[in-house]
């Protein structure tokens, strides 16, 4: 499923851009279109292969909640390295209230993150909650994706 929402994201920016898609992402659509519009598949989600994983949980969600944990982890182990999971889990949760109740109210408007949050812990806070992924989360689902060499739960 990541491979083809990577292709997606490739063909929608090729797009864009008016460039033209690289041969394998032209084959690869071709094929995923072709399916579809012959009803060997029910739905154009099954013909580019985006089935729900995890207990039913859209791709676009699960897509989602990767790129908030990644964020997290990140806000983890370039803020809070020195604490232990609980101590950055229950940090990361107060930058996060703290984010939700003043500066998201604005940022949530914005295409692109505020320049002044480069470097800072604002700018993984601004790009877990811009994932599309519910935040703030609590202190348990943070230590479960904080938690290394885990799956990181969705």
């Amino acid at each position: 499923m990541l491979s083809a929402v990577a292709n997606l994201r490739e063909i929608a920016q090729c797009c864009s851009e008016g460039q033209p898609l690289r041969d394998h992402l032209a084959r690869w659509l071709g094929k995923c279109l072709g399916e579809f519009l012959a009803h060997r598949v029910q739905t154009i989600e099954e013909a580019f292969g985006l089935h729900p994983l995890r207990g039913g949980v859209p791709w676009w969600l699960e897509d989602a909640m990767r790129a908030r944990n990644a964020a997290l982890q990140e806000l983890g182990g370039c803020f809070y390295d020195s604490c232990s999971i609980s101590a950055q889990a229950r940090q990361i949760y107060v930058a996060a209230m703290r984010y939700a109740g003043s500066a998201w109210r604005f940022d949530r408007e914005r295409d692109v993150m505020p320049t002044c949050y480069k470097g800072t812990a604002n700018a993984l806070l601004w790009q877990a909650f811009k994932s599309g992924a519910q935040m703030p989360i609590g202190e348990r689902q943070l230590r479960t994706i904080l938690a290394p060499n885990s799956e990181r739960q969705l």
